[in-house]
């Protein structure tokens, strides 16, 4: 008991932390009283609160609500899905299921997201320059650009239509560049395409949403850019990867956490599939049969005891 009141009191502990503050009978978290968060808030706002250290607008929390939905599940087809609930079938308890699924995560499955944030994130940051020709001291990401009134963006710059109108010329061709970019070089572009769906519907979805809430930052902007040039020439839609790396860029979210906001989202998905497995299937799943194994190795070497 004295060890842990001298490190609740200590003010220069060992560990160093901005999220969460803990004392006798009293927790703040992101400055926040958690009394108040658990009145107040959705589990959605808690999520932004405690990745960006601020609540976000009644927009901003909207579309984030949406991208972690449409992050919930995929049914038995991912890897991550298949593993999990061939563990649990062997008797392992829940969290060493999900565990399992969760490390099944990687490049190939899930990693889309990630590179596609740092994609679009990269192609912004590495045209400022251009961007700033648009006016004196336009923010990229402030979606007031999209909205009636010119105060917001900056006094004394140009007409809101011609800001628009060049923002989109700009951002068109820039899509244009990151096309050719890619199937020139025979490269996928990460977020768009899908192994199962043509147009993936969670994807286009989002992308819906963004145009009917007005949320269309620059990053969005692009993602569509990309969209409809890919589309043209390929047939290619963006997926879901893609529309939440473009949302969640747009919210200011750093590509080093897509991957970790991916999972919160997937998560309950794993764990009703885990519940379902150890529920409603036989124990013990085989991943296959014996028949199903075609077997390409020697048979006929033998162990030299002279």
């Amino acid at each position: 008991m004295f060890k842990e009141e001298k490190v609740l009191n200590n003010e220069e502990g060992r560990i160093k932390t901005s999220i969460t503050k803990i004392e006798p009978n009293k927790i703040f978290t992101r400055g926040y009283s958690q009394d108040d968060l658990i009145a107040n808030i959705s589990f959605s706002k808690m999520v932004y609160l405690l990745l960006k250290g601020e609540l976000p607008s009644e927009k901003e929390s909207k579309m984030f609500n949406h991208a972690l939905i449409s992050f919930c599940d995929h049914g038995v087809t991912p890897p991550s899905t298949q593993t999990s609930r061939l563990i649990a079938s062997s008797g392992s308890p829940l969290n060493v299921a999900l565990s399992g699924g969760l490390l099944s995560f990687g490049k190939k499955h899930a990693g889309a997201i990630e590179d596609s944030m740092k994609l679009f994130q990269e192609i912004i940051d590495n045209n400022k320059s251009k961007f700033s020709s648009i006016s004196y001291n336009f923010d990229i990401n402030d979606f007031s650009i999209n909205n009636a009134n010119i105060n917001d963006i900056i006094n004394n710059t140009p007409n809101e239509d011609n800001i628009s109108n060049d923002l989109n010329i700009i951002i068109n061709e820039l899509a244009k560049m990151i096309v050719k970019e890619y199937l020139d070089n025979n490269r996928k572009i990460p977020g768009f395409g899908h192994r199962y769906h043509k147009k993936d519907p969670r994807g286009a979805k989002l992308m819906s949403l963004a145009k009917e809430k007005n949320f269309l930052g620059v990053h969005i902007k692009l993602a569509l850019a990309i969209e409809k040039e890919l589309f043209d020439k390929k047939g290619i839609c963006i997926n879901v990867d893609g529309a939440n790396a473009a949302i969640l860029s747009d919210m200011g979210f750093s590509s080093t956490l897509g991957f970790g906001i991916f999972m919160i989202g997937r998560i309950p998905g794993i764990i009703a599939h885990i519940n379902e497995e150890v529920n409603e299937e036989e124990e013990f799943r085989k991943f296959c049969d014996i028949e199903d194994v075609s077997f390409h190795g020697n048979v006929d070497k033998s162990i030299n005891t002279d």
